[in-house]
């Protein structure tokens, strides 16, 4: 049997080490030829071979490292999502309820005598068993698999606090206050490092829904019901029950549920969602017509021909969650660091704990003891790991809003290094012309905006070579009304790919654009290759990116868009490595011995918590850009 690629939706992950762990649990199972898990949307995309390995045993294999593979189609993940997202709020204000009792006690808010340290111990142990239960049940699934994660970090460092904290409530006295040293307890530290985290993961969340704005607002524009024709009736029908052949009316305001090809009826058709143009569009007998278009004006009866996946608006949105799951080339690295990046923290903290013992002797071990605290907690790999996903999540998000339709986070990442374009001319930058009366090369008529598009790339730095089977006379025309100087006539498909592999060869980043057969070959070679929306079926599937509709400046604004997706990324990643690289040490007391300045266990949880949110708003600025 053939091997199958699918895409499938992982429940529990909370971090960078979590996606990375996922991907290798699934990269080490026979039969499985390639996995890739993403952090930002969730999902697995396995190829694998049916005949060696099933979905019940890749299910399985990752539930033993604490996360859920959905494999049965009748689970309603978002269903699920909601419920765990009202889940984890309750659990973070219920975290607070006790952080704040915690807090009270511990400032001498409230007085409870001699019992203070026993009620903290038990305010802390209730905060720990009914709202941080599952990073600890999630550490140690880990820790027997040979793995770390956030959760390891979070429960080595809340854990350490609480179990010496304990030990100092009981035996305080006779271990340190007999030997003259002074002892406290740090139960609060543990309440609110816990608080922190959830708080966090909340905002992170919320914010994280942003980024899947673009995804929602394209399958919002398909109606959720239709109006089919059975005999002199209307019968109002689910869109998942059409099928190829029922005839449709759409009325004047209702939008096109289905693909298909008009039957009666003289409308105007709102078609800016593919064309980005907001004027009608006149459609009469024999006119096709796309789903999630509107009517503005008439009534309409069409015949449906494309149904359920196969519409132009279910590829278009099949194509962008597609992308979305995809890595970009410094994914791949950020997933190999953070696989290390846990044990390397764990490290730290030990050596850091080892250090003031050995500087300071015993009377130095509380203080040893929070510092180590306070590295195993503010060390934070989920920001890595979001750095690079969120913005290219966002970035490929708002590229579907402007009709750009980018089918891999790769080709994203490319786009900004583009500087020459090879052009097709008829259907690419002129509209097709009828031949009548025998006239051979018609004149063809440049796209709508296709001048100002060319100037649009060129003050971009981006050179642009136009080419064409058709004629010279032809190509110099359209050559010169468009702005475009380099250009060759009567070419074969193999010198579209000629040319293209000359100026990759003389240092260029080549994107090539088509719309046809002939470009395949082309747009195959192109370190991008791109497709216009309304072109053939072949050109679509080879390139990277399709521009939907007719509208050249698409190509400008792609080019911007991956410029701007990927200096987002750079911060990102910046801020999050200079993050840790900074806060570490600070958490490990470096300038303690200078100025008495050290991070505590509760600002580092704070800390950790803000940096992962701060990166995933940082990304959203690229969708409000």
């Amino acid at each position: 049997m053939e091997k199958k690629t699918q895409s499938i939706a992982v429940l529990g992950m909370g971090c960078a080490a979590c996606s990375a762990n996922v991907e290798r649990c699934l990269r080490g199972l026979g039969g499985i030829a390639d996995a890739s898990v993403s952090l930002s949307t969730r999902t697995a995309t396995v190829t694998y071979d049916p005949d060696i390995i099933t979905l019940d045993q890749m299910k399985e294999a990752v539930g033993n490292i604490g996360y859920d593979l959905v494999i049965e189609t009748d689970r309603d993940i978002e269903a699920e999502e909601r419920r765990a997202f009202r889940t984890l709020v309750g659990r973070m204000f219920l975290s607070w309820g006790f952080a704040l009792l915690t807090m009270a006690l511990s400032m001498g808010w409230i007085d409870c005598g001699a019992d203070r340290n026993q009620t903290m111990l038990l305010l802390a142990l209730a905060n720990i068993l009914l709202c941080g239960r599952q990073f600890y049940i999630s550490a140690w699934r880990q820790v027997c698999h040979g793995s770390a994660n956030m959760d390891t970090l979070v429960t080595l460092s809340t854990a350490t606090a609480f179990l010496f904290s304990t030990f100092n409530t009981f035996f305080g006295d006779a271990v340190w206050t007999s030997r003259g040293m002074e002892w406290h307890t740090y139960f609060d530290a543990a309440v609110m490092i816990i608080s922190f985290v959830l708080t966090g993961k909340v905002l992170e969340e919320r914010a994280k829904k942003g980024t899947a704005s673009a995804i929602r607002s394209l399958m919002e524009l398909a109606p959720k019901k239709a109006l089919r024709v059975d005999g002199d009736e209307l019968v109002e029908t689910p869109l998942a029950a059409l099928q190829r052949g029922d005839v449709i009316e759409v009325r004047q305001g209702g939008k096109i549920p289905v693909d298909g090809t008009v039957l009666s009826g003289d409308t105007l058709i709102d078609e800016s969602m593919i064309t980005g143009e907001s004027a009608g569009v006149s459609h009469g007998v024999g006119d096709r017509v796309l789903a999630g278009t509107l009517v503005s004006k008439g009534v309409l009866r069409f015949r449906a021909e494309q149904v359920g996946s196969d519409t132009l608006l279910a590829n278009m949105i099949a194509m962008v969650e597609q992308a979305q799951r995809s890595k970009a080339p410094v994914e791949h690295i950020v997933d190999r660091i953070a696989l290390f990046f846990v044990p390397a923290v764990a490290a730290v903290a030990v050596l850091t704990a080892l250090l003031w013992v050995a500087i300071g002797g015993i009377s130095q071990l509380p203080h040893a003891i929070l510092s180590a605290v306070s590295v195993l907690i503010i060390a934070c790999p989920c920001a890595m790991g979001l750095a690079t996903p969120m913005a290219m999540m966002v970035g490929i998000g708002k590229a579907a809003e402007k009709n750009i339709l980018v089918k891999d986070a790769t080709a994203l990442e490319l786009m900004r290094k583009v500087d020459a374009i090879v052009i097709d001319k008829t259907g690419t930058l002129t509209m097709p012309s009828a031949l009548t009366a025998g006239a051979q090369a018609a004149h063809e008529q440049l796209k709508p905006h296709a001048r100002e598009a060319v100037e649009m790339l060129q003050r971009q730095g981006i050179s642009l070579h136009l080419m064409s089977g058709d004629s010279a006379e032809a190509v110099a025309t359209v050559a010169h009304e468009a702005g475009v100087d380099s250009y060759r006539s009567q070419v074969k498909p193999q010198d579209k790919e000629d040319l293209v592999r000359h100026l990759q060869s003389s240092g260029h980043c080549v994107a090539m654009v088509g719309d046809g057969v002939n470009d395949a070959q082309a747009l195959a070679t192109a370190d991008v290759s791109i497709a216009m929306g309304m072109g053939t079926d072949v050109a679509m599937e080879v390139a990277q990116v399709t521009l939907v509709g007719t509208d050249l400046r698409r190509l400008s604004d792609a080019v911007d868009l991956s410029r701007k997706t990927v200096r987002m990324v750079r911060q990102n990643l910046f801020w999050a490595f200079v993050y840790n690289i900074v806060c570490i040490p600070l958490a490990a007391g470096v300038l303690y011995p200078v100025c008495h300045f050290q991070i505590s266990p509760m600002w580092a949880s704070a800390l950790m918590a803000m940096s992962s949110v701060s990166v995933v708003m940082n990304s959203l600025r690229l969708k409000w850009a």
